[in-house]
This record gives C-alpha cells, sequence and structure tokens, in this order.
C-alpha cells in the first residue's frame, strides 16, 4: 500500500536527575558535596532513506518517545545521555510541526536528517555547590509527514494511455496492467538504463478533468510531479476510449496549469502511444497540424519508438 503522508507524535527523553550526596570520611567531617549532574534526555531524530518509498509504517506506530536521561549518582559521577531515537521516513518528505505550521525540513537527500525535538537537559548535581535540581523536560511535537517522490521524469496523461505498459516497457517498474481505467491507484517508480546514464522515471495515475481540483483524487497525484525535470505526456493516438488525442492534450496540460505553473512549465516530451491500432495513422496527422511541436509515436505494447524516446528524454535531461 502506498502512503504519502501521515501524522505522528514526538516526545523527546526528559533529562535525567541531579544527584545531593554528601562525601564524607574519618577525615572528612563536614562532608564534600559530590552529586554528579543527571544525563541528558534523548533526541528525536528523522532521517531519509532511499530505501524506502512510501510513508506506510507511520500508519500503525505514530508515538515516539525517547528514554530519559541516567541519573546523576555520588563521587561526581555524571547519568549516561540516553541515546537518540531515529525514524527513517523516504527521501522527499517534507516535516512540518503542525502546532506552528513551519517547515522544519523538506529532506530530499539520502541519509541527511534533521533533529525534531530536543532531549532535555540533565538536573545539576550538589557538586555545583547548590542544591539538586530535577532534569529538563523533553520537547514534545505533532509533525506532519508529506511525501512527494523524487524522480527525473513525471509521465502523465488520461487513465488507461498505456503509461503503465510504457514504464513497464522502458523501466525495471513492474506495475499492475490491465484494460481498464485506473488500474494504477497509487504512484510508481522505475530506473531507465544503467548508470551513468540511468534516469528515474516516476508513473502517476491516470488524470481527468478536474483533477486540479481534486476530482478522482487527482490533487493527490499531480503532487508527485512537482519535483521532476521533466514530464513525458502520453496521449492515446488511436481514441480507443472514444476520446479526441487533441482534446485530451488539451486537458492535461489545463489541469497542470491549474494545479501549479511551475509543473506546467516544466519541459514535456509529447508521445503517441497505441500507434499499432487502427485510426492511430490519421489521428496523429490531424494532430500534427494542431499541435506542431516535436511528438514521438511509439507502441509500448508492441515496444516500438522506445528506443529513440528514450534517447530523447535522456538528452532533454
Amino acid at each position: 500500500m502506498f502512503i504519502d503522508s501521515a501524522k505522528i507524535y514526538v516526545k523527546a527523553g526528559d533529562g535525567g536527575r541531579g544527584c545531593q550526596c554528601i562525601y564524607r570520611d574519618k577525615y572528612t567531617r563536614k562532608g564534600i558535596p559530590d552529586g554528579g549532574d543527571g544525563g541528558r534526555g534523548a533526541d528525536i531524530i528523522i532521517k531519509a532513506d532511499r530505501n524506502l518509498r512510501t510513508l506506510l509504517d507511520f500508519q500503525y506506530n505514530r508515538h515516539f518517545v525517547g528514554a530519559h536521561g541516567g541519573h546523576g549518582s555520588g563521587k561526581n559521577k555524571k547519568g549516561k545521555d540516553a541515546a537518540s531515537v531515529i525514524i527513517r521516513i523516504p527521501m522527499g518528505t517534507i516535516v512540518k510541526d503542525i502546532k506552528t505550521n513551519c517547515v522544519l525540513r523538506d529532506l530530499d537527500k539520502d541519509q541527511e536528517e534533521v533533529i525534531v525535538a530536543y532531549g532535555g537537559k540533565g538536573g545539576l548535581g550538589n557538586r555545583h555547590r547548590v542544591l539538586a535540581t530535577e532534569g529538563e523536560s523533553g520537547e514534545e511535537k505533532e509533525l506532519f509527514l508529506d511525501l512527494k517522490l523524487i524522480a527525473d521524469v513525471g509521465v502523465v496523461g488520461f487513465p488507461n494511455v498505456g503509461k503503465s505498459t510504457f514504464i513497464s516497457g522502458i523501466s525495471n517498474a513492474q506495475p499492475k496492467v490491465a484494460a481498464y481505467p485506473f488500474t494504477t491507484k497509487s504512484p510508481v517508480l522505475g530506473v531507465v538504463g544503467e548508470a551513468p546514464d540511468s534516469f528515474v522515471v516516476a508513473d502517476i495515475p491516470g488524470l481527468i478533468e478536474g483533477s486540479s481540483y481534486g476530482k478522482g483524487l487527482g490533487d493527490k497525484f499531480l503532487r508527485h510531479v512537482e519535483r521532476t525535470r521533466l514530464l513525458v505526456h502520453l496521449i492515446d493516438m488511436s481514441s480507443f476510449e472514444g476520446r479526441d488525442p487533441i482534446e485530451d492534450y488539451k486537458t492535461i496540460n489545463n489541469e497542470l496549469k491549474n494545479y501549479n505553473k511551475e509543473v506546467a512549465g516544466k519541459p514535456q516530451v509529447i508521445v503517441a502511444n497505441k500507434m499499432d491500432l487502427e485510426q492511430a495513422e490519421s489521428n496523429l496527422a490531424k494532430f500534427r497540424k494542431i499541435i506542431r511541436k516535436k511528438i514521438y509515436p511509439i507502441s509500448a505494447l508492441k515496444k516500438q519508438g522506445l528506443e529513440e524516446l528514450i534517447e530523447a528524454v535522456r538528452k532533454k535531461l
């Protein structure tokens, strides 16, 4: 299951108590204060991990509480500092403080981390010539985690235009492929080629008119192409679903524009799919007359024209 948002509660550890202790022996009748300080409470750290792809774990585990610091003891012994609690999340996750509505960090690099709640300082022991004190309380916060996938290329288009077949044909991704709309219900990532010329492509579920306003959960899907550098606009040129390719092209671009002008302004590679079906050639001729841009005709099912397209995408990147 793909989950791209979650709310969690974090509570850093409290500081340990300082120790109230007096050292005496037969040579020291008055006594010497030798109570040690308390240890620091555990910090709560959120860390990006490239091996994670979803926030599913936080659907069931929402509370993270750090351990308190060790208490001070006699002979000036300081309490042990508590180990930090590390919460691992996918790359591309934005961490937001719900109370202040402030973004704490956008973790878009592997192993990047941020301390979201600091552990309390340990209390002072009486070795400082003061009465021993309690440790400070650790910070506590409610956080909102918002995942936006990181990919070089985003594939957009209407439902059932062949996006899943396309991404499975050019990459190592294995999305569900079926002959009905909305087969893809969550974004799918795939790697095209081998390093150093490889790139990551994201297939998002099909868009429909009104997607930018939340229809068909379109706004939740569009957010996953915000970080891409390039869009592949896939169009069913065969009119197999009874739609007009020209209207499809204009509708999707309008939805991108309504959602976010920066997304709409990303470079596009226009791809005419299902060229192995009837009417595709005649529809492509009409399409070229209206949309005077470079168009790449392919058949994702028969893997025709994919090499030229991949090379074109690689050059644009």
